[in-house]
Formats: structure tokens, sequence, C-alpha cells
């Protein structure tokens, strides 16, 4: 609960729209398949879209390069 209070409220705000979509993207794929059985065939590719997105995300915050840049570079 610590590491959320040092949080920004638009940093806050991203993550709820980030994980909101990432949802949408998942229930999206479970309907398609129970749609009908011949529909993983557009499964697959929301469910890699899912995966890229999620592992994008990670990097980006997980780059201490990038964060150094943001608060020492002024453009």
């Amino acid at each position: 609960m610590r590491r959320l209070a040092g949080m920004k409220l638009d940093n806050i705000a991203l993550g709820l729209v980030v994980a909101m979509a990432g949802l949408w993207l998942i229930l999206m794929a479970i309907g398609v398949i129970a749609a009908s059985p011949v529909s993983w065939i557009i499964a697959i590719p929301i469910l890699v879209l899912v995966y890229l997105i999620v592992r994008v995300i990670q990097q980006r915050l997980s780059n201490a390069e990038d964060d150094y840049y943001d608060k020492n570079i002024k453009d």
C-alpha cells in the first residue's frame, strides 16, 4: 500500500485504463471463441496483441534509462 501512496494520479488513471482495455480484449477473445469453434483463427491474433501490449508496458516500467531521460533531460 505504501507504493500506491507515492504514485501520481495520472499514473493510477493510466494503469486503470490499461487494465480495463486488457480485460476488454480478453473478454472479447472469450466471446469470439464461444461464438464458434472456428473462431480460434480470430482469437489467436487478439491474444497475441494482448501479450505484446503487456510486454511493452513491462519493458517500459522496468527501463531505468528511459526514467532517467524522462526526469533529467528537457526537450
